[in-house]
């Protein structure tokens, strides 16, 4: 069973279709909800859904921090800078963070791509 993400709205299109063409459960933010989020807003609805926060927004990195300096649990942000990470590349790491990571190896975590 692989982890099922939740894209940002800052994620491009091309890496949730990638990723759902090999099968990745992906949920992006615009299609859960059409209204704009906080990113606090955000890592909430992904760990209410049980899934990853996929995010190239920089803040995300600061919210991540804040709750793991407070011990405020959230399901784990996987971030990558949109100029140093290409769509495929972006993709194959994905692919291989949600079949190879458990949700309880995620949980409170940030993981930077590339790997």
């Amino acid at each position: 069973m692989s982890l099922a993400f939740y894209m940002d709205v800052h994620v491009p299109e091309a890496i949730t279709e990638g990723l759902r063409g090999k099968g990745i459960d992906v949920l992006t933010a615009q299609e859960d909800e059409p209204t704009t989020w906080s990113d606090s807003d955000l890592i909430d609805r992904a760990t209410e859904l049980s899934r990853i926060l996929v995010s190239h927004d920089a803040d995300m990195l600061h919210e991540s921090k804040v709750r793991q300096q407070s011990g405020q649990p959230f399901s784990g942000v996987v971030y990558g800078h949109q100029l140093k990470l290409t769509i495929g590349k972006a993709v194959l790491d994905l692919e291989l963070i949600a079949k190879v990571m458990t949700p309880e190896e995620m949980a409170n975590q940030v993981v930077r791509l590339p790997l």
